[in-house]
């Protein structure tokens, strides 16, 4: 098969004014093939006419009818799927190998006749004109924090001309971490984009039961209006439309691998250190794009003269069992505001009590619905007084501070086979634990339990006292034989001897 190389060759010759004869076998072709292409004056390969004709019978054409019904049902119908399917209904007529042919008519068909594709567009921003934001499960990092697993959020955001960056650790989807983490990128960054863009949070927006159409709460409405930005958000299920910030938090978790192979450790000495380690790798990722970022920073809008409280406020009753409901969970409270009514403010990660313009108590907000956080200190007195509601009281699990003061009320029951006189007694070791020391109680049952004496709260008591007169009592340093480290020494010194004299 004569190859356009050839040809080229022929043509260049025969211009040197080389016999026909020569440069036909110079070109490595017959006389009679050279006069053919000089005559068509076009290479072998714009000669080439398509294929149109098989080579060989279509194994699907008996069934492609039923083939294409399935496609047009289901366009994203998996081949592999559709071809298993086709030999359950035709046993033995198709054989394995055939997947790949049934694949080539499928793709083709898809590129024909198939239903049209979604069409992505490339997108232009300019300077200042909108910043977007999400939140991003961390998990999948594996961060501790003193070895244990820290399970968070990330509220990104990210200016879209010079994809600048910075982001808030958070515990949920909150509309307070939603509001606190905003503000504070807004004013990292040093001002106000014309219009913020989220997907459909529900922190944000909200579905109308008319129509099912989304809208925007209340609550961010007035928080956009007091940024001065105009708001926007995405379709139900259709992240690309906030393609940037999507993207970031890719090359985010990626840029935060590699920075964590690089340090050895994925451990944290506390959520600070962690938040640190963020801020200077958000500083690292926008140094390569202060040349874009300067020149939106001189499109942004003026931040607001002041930030908004990033908590919401409501008023509640203090039941009789000394709690307060917010949203939809329960928490304790002192038991002399029982009957009142307090002020409760809820941030992304705390729930404030307050009374009389006061702050009363301050606890870790709970995540999700239905739960609960009862803390002894607010009902101890009472259930001293009360010990026969212990044993059946709904939020009991919360009333064993650590695992030891189980282990000991588990100790006191097995001892006393009559289970008040066993709640009387905890009762009791738990209210030194309120008035006196937590982990000093924790300490003194320690020694009880391993010293085989009886738990009374007489018995923690005097340990308490001796903690403070001498506290290595309770918390003994363990005895190390130094002899086993001398005759380890031997052995090696040995050894040593031994091998110098053999050589």
């Amino acid at each position: 098969m004569v190859k356009d190389a050839q040809v080229l060759l022929l043509r260049s010759l025969v211009k040197k004014e080389e016999p026909i004869m020569t440069a036909a076998a110079k070109a490595g072709m017959s006389e009679p093939t050279a006069r053919k292409y000089l005559r068509l004056g076009k290479l072998p390969s714009e000669t080439k006419k398509p294929q149109t004709w098989r080579t060989r019978k279509d194994p699907f054409a008996d069934v492609w009818d039923e083939v294409k019904a399935f496609l047009e049902v289901n366009p994203g119908l998996e081949v592999k799927a559709l071809f298993e399917e086709l030999q359950r209904r035709h046993p033995g007529k198709f054989q394995p190998g055939q997947l790949r042919t049934l694949q080539r008519r499928v793709k083709q068909w898809r590129a024909t006749e198939g239903p049209a594709k979604e069409v992505f567009f490339a997108q232009e921003y300019e300077p200042g004109d909108r910043a977007q934001s999400d939140f991003t499960c961390m998990n999948e990092l594996g961060v501790t924090i003193r070895g244990e697993p820290f399970r968070h959020l990330l509220y990104h955001f990210v200016l879209a001309y010079s994809n600048w960056e910075t982001g808030t650790v958070c515990l949920s989807e909150s509309f307070e971490a939603l509001s606190e983490g905003l503000q504070q990128a807004l004013h990292a960054c040093g001002g106000v984009p014309r219009l913020h863009q989220t997907d459909s949070l529900s922190a944000a927006v909200r579905k109308l039961q008319r129509g099912g159409k989304e809208a925007f709460t209340d609550r961010y409405e007035a928080l956009m209006r007091h940024c001065g930005m105009e708001a926007r958000h995405t379709q139900a299920r259709s992240p690309h439309e906030n393609g940037k910030v999507e993207q970031r938090h890719y090359r985010l978790k990626l840029a935060m691998k590699q920075q964590l192979m690089l340090s050895g450790s994925r451990d944290f000495e506390s959520r600070e250190a962690y938040e640190a380690f963020l801020r200077k790798l958000f500083a690292e990722l926008n140094t390569r794009r202060k040349e874009h970022f300067d020149k939106e920073k001189a499109f942004l809008g003026p931040l607001p003269e002041r930030r908004l409280e990033s908590y919401r406020a409501m008023r509640v009753r203090v039941s009789k069992g000394s709690t307060i409901r917010v949203q939809n969970n329960s928490y304790s409270v002192p038991s002399r505001l029982i009957g009142e009514w307090v002020d409760a403010r809820l941030y992304g990660e705390a729930v404030e009590v307050w009374f009389g313009q006061r702050l009363v108590e301050r606890m870790p907000r709970l995540q999700g619905r239905s739960k609960h956080r009862i803390e002894y200190r607010h009902v101890i007195d009472s259930l001293v007084r009360k010990p026969g509601a212990f044993a059946h009281y709904r939020y009991r699990a919360d009333l064993f501070p650590t695992h030891r003061f189980r282990m000991a009320y588990d100790a006191l029951r097995r001892v006393h086979g009559e289970a008040l006189k066993a709640d009387k007694t905890y009762l009791r070791v738990l209210q030194l634990a309120a008035k006196e020391s937590e982990s000093g109680v924790d300490a003194a049952l320690r020694v009880l339990l391993e010293g085989k004496e009886p738990i009374t709260a007489e018995a923690v008591e005097a340990l308490l006292g001796r903690t403070v007169e001498a506290p290595a009592q309770l918390v003994a340093p363990p005895v190390v034989n130094l002899s086993t480290y001398d005759g380890l020494l031997a052995q090696s010194t040995t050894a040593s001897l031994t091998a110098t004299g053999a050589r």
